[in-house]
């Protein structure tokens, strides 16, 4: 597939990198292109373009900037575009969230309702996101979403960065979302007690 990421920090570049490691042609957009030329050999465009070059456009900004980022490229440019949402509004000092009686795909769907939009990968750190086979055994990756052909495409779009459907939990519409990102708080916190950022959680139901 054609995969425009908007965003060129450390998730945008990983998961172009996994994806493109797996045969898909991915995109970075950043609002300066010309300044983010030099991205680990990864093509940089303008946000417009990334958009309209991708069948699946994944949002990797900071949450707090994302929806107003989204509409910088309109509405109409994004209907009909698979959204893939990773991103989490965090305060600077990430102790609160942005979005504390929502969430940023639910703000994001809201306002573009066109565009089927799927949260997913943002309860770890990039490092998990493309490397799950690197973790000490098997973890959840979530779906959250109204659209289930969306879902489908970003379940696809999971297992070619190494995760597998037994892996997958999809915990059903787009208002599920607030669960994903408001699990930022408790990551952080583990990330303080483990002295590390890269680990991810694994639902272990009862025992059949």
């Amino acid at each position: 597939m054609r995969i425009g990421l908007l965003g060129t920090g450390n998730v945008a570049r990983a998961l172009a990198h996994g994806w493109s490691t797996a045969g898909h042609d991915v995109l970075l957009g950043s609002r300066a292109p010309k300044e983010r030329a030099d991205l680990e050999g990864l093509p940089v465009a303008s946000l417009n373009e990334t958009a309209a070059h991708a069948e699946a456009l994944v949002n990797a900004t900071p949450g707090n900037a994302s929806v107003e980022l989204l509409r910088s490229i309109g509405a109409q440019a994004l209907a009909g575009t698979l959204l893939i949402d990773v991103g989490v509004g965090l305060s600077d000092d990430f102790t609160e969230l942005s979005h504390p009686n929502s969430s940023l795909a639910e703000q994001i769907q809201e306002a573009f309702p066109l565009t089927p939009v799927v949260k997913t990968l943002c309860t770890m750190d990039s490092t998990a996101m493309i490397a799950p086979d690197s973790l000490d055994g098997p973890s959840t990756v979530f779906l959250s979403g109204d659209d289930a052909e969306a879902k489908r495409t970003t379940g696809r779009l999971l297992t070619d960065l190494g995760w597998p459907e037994s892996s997958q939990l999809d915990l059903g519409g787009i208002t599920t979302a607030r669960g994903q990102e408001h699990f930022a708080l408790l990551f952080m916190g583990i990330a303080g007690g483990l002295g590390a950022h890269t680990f991810n959680i694994n639902v272990v139901p009862r025992r059949r």
